[in-house]
């Protein structure tokens, strides 16, 4: 069955692998993002799958409250309801410690990660409450960063576990909607912000260039979740490199 997703930060990396795939399952994508020309190369690599979905570009900067209305009201505009949104923009932040952290870096990474997910989520409810029929789905991009963090990782550590909050409180709150909420936590997909070869500072002190996986993988595991009845749903789920350093003691 074919359902409207809205994919956020559709422009590269994650957000576009899923995009492809949820599109590749003839899906209805909503790319959202702030750079035009990426988005519309995310379309055209949706539309080589030759399947039988469709595409919507909106640009607009979710850190608005206004950017986050002009999502919804072309998406409602186009396909007249929400089934369901993928929580996936995301800012990440520099190797600092705690104390030189900037607060210029920590505002931008909450902003990005937290405060425009907290936005989305409110409109994805509303929306999902009065549609007919009722009820949709919302996947927060969360990252294993909402369980363990890495060296000098701060801001986005904070914001990585509030997701782990709003997911929850999400969850709670539109049981009695027919709305289900997953958090999926990534560790090292080979994205811009996930690593692509780059040597990681490890809690030892030492570097390491940490084994990765294809965005892709992520792709396939959202189409999955999108696939589950409103009756089912992923709490959370890991996907990550099976020989990371992050399951034990490294």
């Amino acid at each position: 069955m074919s359902k409207v997703c809205i994919v956020t930060g559709a422009s590269s990396g994650i957000g576009r692998a899923s995009s492809v795939a949820l599109y590749r399952a003839g899906h209805r994508v909503v790319l959202s993002g702030r750079r035009a020309p990426q988005l519309e190369e995310t379309a055209d690599l949706c539309k080589k799958e030759g399947s039988s979905g469709d595409t919507l570009v909106v640009t607009s900067d979710i850190n608005t409250v206004e950017g986050v209305k002009t999502l919804f009201v072309e998406t409602i505009k186009k396909f007249g309801r929400v089934d369901m949104v993928f929580n996936n923009a995301g800012q990440g932040s520099s190797a600092v410690p705690v104390e030189d952290v900037p607060l210029s870096t920590f505002d931008l990474v909450m902003s990005v990660d937290v405060r425009a997910a907290f936005m989305i989520t409110q409109e994805a409810v509303r929306q999902m409450k009065s549609q007919i029929p009722q009820g949709g789905r919302i996947i927060n991009n969360g990252s294993i960063s909402a369980h363990v963090p890495r060296v000098q990782s701060t801001p986005y550590t904070m914001a990585k576990h509030a997701i782990s909050g709003l997911t929850k409180c999400t969850q709670l709150d539109g049981r009695k909607f027919n709305i289900a909420c997953s958090q999926v936590d990534v560790g090292n997909a080979t994205t811009n912000m996930g690593g692509k070869g780059d040597p990681r500072k490890q809690a030892s002190g030492h570097l390491l260039v940490e084994p990765s996986f294809p965005a892709s993988d992520v792709g396939d595991v959202i189409v999955y979740i999108t696939s589950l009845p409103l009756t089912t749903n992923i709490a959370t789920l890991t996907i990550m490199a099976t020989n990371m350093p992050y399951v034990g003691r490294g």
